[in-house]
């Protein structure tokens, strides 16, 4: 498997956040914030994973969902904000990446796999791990850099207090 792609996905994310400017978000949506802490305790998660696989231990990945909203608020508190939150997301997604470059055929591993993000990834499944770690890179992590943008956009949109 070729970290190469996940990469450059984890560099466009890293740059949205870097870029700022986030408005609040919709009703029962998530901040930017909150995907960050997401995507962070996410990549422990698929680390956890993929050392199992390097190592040969069974292993079942559970994606935390929208990972419950009190775990992220935590983290987001313990963070202390944005800044610290994309350093913790440079180091997570650094791991992955590393990991990732050294799976050569134990991608092809067997992995109990459960994904829940909303009505676009929904997997109850074993999979080879790096089909897993493919829909990560190719539909997760796309799906939250979209939610950041839409932030974005949504404060570059907002009412101006007074005006």
């Amino acid at each position: 498997m070729e970290s190469g792609g996940l990469r450059r996905v984890y560099d466009e994310v890293l740059a949205e956040v870097d870029a700022g400017g986030f408005g609040a978000p919709a009703e029962g949506e998530l901040s930017a914030e909150q995907i960050v802490a997401h995507l962070a305790a996410n990549d422990e998660l698929l680390s956890e994973a993929t050392e199992a696989v390097l190592a040969g231990s069974p292993f079942a990945y559970y994606d935390l969902e929208t990972i419950h909203r009190p775990q992220l608020d935590a983290l987001v508190s313990e963070c202390g904000g944005l800044d610290a939150l994309a350093t913790l997301l440079r180091a997570t997604s650094q791991k992955l990446c590393v990991l990732v470059e050294r799976l050569g055929p134990a991608a092809d591993t067997p992995v109990e796999t459960h994904l829940s993000e909303g009505f676009d990834l929904d997997v109850d499944d074993s999979l080879p791990w790096g089909r897993t770690l493919d829909l990560h890179t190719r539909v997760h992590l796309p799906m939250h850099l979209t939610q950041l943008r839409v932030l974005r956009d949504g404060a570059a949109r907002a009412p101006v207090a007074g005006s």
